[in-house]
């Protein structure tokens, strides 16, 4: 079993940053992709951004990208999302994924197996 754990979610006005962390604890990630995915009130959830075992190859949907970065720290066994430039629009809860049966960047949400309770981002304009 993983437990994952969000931070770092608050509320920004349009244009700001925020870091998003997600801490994994009862077993180590390091041979796991993992991911961010978001979901607005009324909407789906959709991916945002992935990231391959060794942090060697991301994957971004195509409304964050140049925006967001997703990075890795195996050896805290944490997954981090920085986002600049916000815009209202990223306003939903952000939430990050592990996959436990695979290394490889994935962007569909049934190829990860354990999900964070997720963390609130509200972007003001």
């Amino acid at each position: 079993q993983v437990q994952l754990v969000e931070s770092g979610g608050g509320s920004v006005q349009a244009g700001g940053s925020l870091r998003l962390s997600c801490a994994a604890s009862g077993r180590t990630i390091s041979s796991n992709a993992m991911a961010w995915f978001r979901q607005a009130p009324g909407k789906e959830r959709e991916f945002v951004a992935a990231i391959n075992w060794s942090g060697s190859m991301t994957r971004y949907a195509d409304s964050v990208k140049v925006r967001f970065t997703i990075s890795r720290d195996n050896a805290k066994n944490t997954v981090y999302l920085q986002m600049n430039s916000l815009k209202p629009e990223d306003t939903a809860v952000y939430y990050c994924a592990v996959s436990t049966v695979s290394g490889v960047v994935t962007t569909s949400k049934g190829g990860y197996d354990y999900w964070g309770q997720g963390t609130q981002v509200t972007v003001s304009s």
